[in-house]
């Protein structure tokens, strides 16, 4: 490589050097993302907005983070439920929700630039969208009507927002409550331009608001403005609870890890955990040192019916009948005591009755059985006929008992 090569090497390393540190270190553009929620600090977060109305409202500032259907299934609910969005659209069920709560008393506040077309329509209202024909952007204009809040100069936006007004509403029951218009140099608004109103419903109320970029950090950030956010807010019960809404906003904060999908889906996670369940066998079965197999010794065999038998058979070739008849009552006395669990001690009506609960016999039946049992057992000698006939009714109740037709 020769010396020239060499230095232009040098300068074009030298300059994508330079070119890599101005990238890093300059600082990241602003972002406008209309975000509106209360964990944002960008332009169109509503961190500012959040924090005065917990410093007003206190323990009474509610976040709710489930659709409004969901909420106010509880009836007992009562005061402001605060929606603030670019765009909100109730679908039918929540808007009838919605409108039902309000007429309770309760009110509805409503600030988006797009309202969907149900609640419009519910509350008999229609928008337009306000533009420049000489000018490409739209800087909105706004004040409030109430002389009070009435600023002398109106609130000028100087950012190219959407600017939605009311051009149809009830205006028998609706109150206007505030105007907005695009900025074109004037000093003042045109009173024909509403896009604050009030709608009473019922013993309550729908506050609808078409500009909510002046709820955002930018606005209430500049100069004077929150003033004008204090006044519109104004209007909400203070005494009451206030609902902040959290579903609908474009900027909330969704959880997208692969684990809370899994999670999530009750037929999914528990296939993951038999899955983590089987691993876990896997490594402790299959994991151990392999070793010979060990021979299975057989256990010895149970040899008491064959013993019963022999001992049987000698006791009726003597014709000792009596002999096996007790023998008979002693075993199926030990299979009262161990198969039912119940004490043979003391034969009375609590004992009929435990054994023939625990058998499915009758009382009467079970009473029968046992002044049998202790009539062979209290004679001093049983003919053939009698051992066979206990043995029969020993093996019918026990059958009985075993279930068994």
């Amino acid at each position: 490589m020769t010396k020239l090569q060499k230095t232009f090497l040098g300068v074009f390393l030298l300059l994508l050097a330079g070119m890599v540190y101005m990238e890093a270190t300059k600082p990241p553009p602003v972002s406008w993302f209309p975000s509106y929620n209360n964990q944002d600090e960008i332009p169109l977060g509503t961190v500012v907005l959040y924090d005065i109305l917990d410093q007003n409202f206190k323990e009474k500032l509610t976040e709710i983070d489930r659709p409004p259907y969901e909420v106010l299934r509880d009836t007992t609910l009562q005061g402001t439920y605060l929606f603030l969005n670019n765009s909100i659209g109730f679908d039918q069920a929540e808007l009838d929700k919605l409108y039902q709560w309000a007429e309770e008393g309760n009110t509805v506040f409503i600030s988006a630039n797009s309202m969907g077309a149900k609640l419009l329509d519910t509350l008999q209202v229609e928008t337009k969208t306000n533009y420049l024909l000489k000018n490409i952007q739209t800087e909105p204009l706004v004040n409030l009507t109430n002389k009070q809040f009435d600023a002398a100069k109106p609130y000028h936006i100087k950012r190219n927002f959407n600017i939605k007004t009311f051009s149809k509403i009830d205006t028998l029951n609706q109150t206007v409550l505030g105007f907005s218009e695009a900025f074109n140099d004037q000093t003042s608004i045109q009173d024909s331009l509403p896009n604050f109103i009030k709608a009473p419903v019922g013993k309550g109320a729908f506050y609808l608001h078409l500009q909510p970029e002046t709820f955002s950090n930018y606005f209430l950030l500049t100069e004077n403005f929150a003033t004008y956010t204090k006044n519109a807010l104004s209007y909400l019960p203070k005494d009451k609870q206030l609902f902040w809404d959290k579903e609908y906003k474009t900027g909330k904060h969704i959880n997208v890890s692969p684990l809370h999908i899994l999670l999530g889906n009750k037929y999914l996670k528990w296939a993951y955990y038999f899955v983590l369940i089987g691993v876990l066998l896997f490594v402790l079965f299959e994991g151990k040192r392999k070793q010979r197999s060990i021979p299975i010794v057989q256990p010895p065999k149970n040899r008491t019916y064959e013993y019963t038998r022999t001992i049987s058979g000698m006791y009726l070739d003597k014709k000792d009948y009596h002999s096996v008849a007790k023998k008979q009552i002693a075993l199926f006395f030990e299979y009262i005591r161990i198969q039912l669990r119940t004490p043979t001690e003391q034969q009375n009506s609590r004992f009929f009755t435990a054994v023939a609960g625990k058998t499915g016999n009758t009382i009467e039946d079970t009473k029968k059985l046992f002044t049998f049992i202790d009539k062979v057992n209290n004679q001093h000698t049983t003919s053939s006929e009698e051992l066979q006939k206990l043995y029969k009714e020993i093996q019918a109740f026990k059958t009985k008992a075993d279930g068994k037709p």
